[in-house]
This record gives C-alpha cells, sequence and structure tokens, in this order.
C-alpha cells in the first residue's frame, strides 16, 4: 500500500489501533469539518518508519501535519485550537487546495 501523495493531502495524522490519543486528534479534526489523509500503520507498517523519518525516531502517535507544517500530536493540536491558530491553519490548507 503507498502513501497518499505529499502535494495533494492538507492534513495528515499517522494512527495505529487502540490509541486514544489517535482518537480524540480525528475526532477534533472532524469537528472542525478538516478533511484528513490518515496513515494507519496496521494498515501499512512501512508508514511507521516513514512518520519517524518526518518527525524523529522518538515520536508518539499520532503525529500530525497541516500543509506540511509539523503540527506534532494530540496535544498539540488541541493546544494550537485553544490558542484560537488552528482554524486558520485548516482554513490556509483548504484555500490551497
Amino acid at each position: 500500500m503507498k502513501a497518499p501523495d505529499k502535494m495533494t493531502a492538507a492534513v495528515e495524522i499517522y494512527t495505529r489501533p487502540g490509541c486514544g490519543y489517535c482518537s480524540a486528534a480525528k475526532s477534533l479534526l472532524t469537528r472542525k469539518k478538516a478533511t484528513f489523509t490518515e496513515l494507519d500503520i496496521a494498515k501499512n507498517p512501512s508508514w511507521r518508519q516513514e512518520m519517524y523519518d518526518r518527525s524523529g525516531e522518538g515520536s508518539t502517535f499520532p503525529q500530525i501535519w497541516i500543509g506540511g507544517t509539523h503540527v506534532g500530536g494530540c496535544d498539540e493540536l488541541y493546544a494550537l485550537d485553544r490558542e484560537g491558530k488552528l482554524d486558520a491553519m485548516l482554513e490556509s490548507v483548504k484555500a490551497e487546495s
């Protein structure tokens, strides 16, 4: 299974099964009506190494990118929302697509 084209995926989230933080991050993105590409490592284990290559070897799940910008994990995504920055980031990638 090939990873989606990085040029067309405005919001990407690397996930793993049974991850509560992954579910919480996807829930927030869904509430924001953001379209996102989920890269579930259970469906393609090579995505784990791809995630580490992109974000750093010690990274936890989920790892999220918006418009090519590495946001980090679930806590960072929710922090952007609390700070009022998430909506603008999501709008900017909608405008580009």
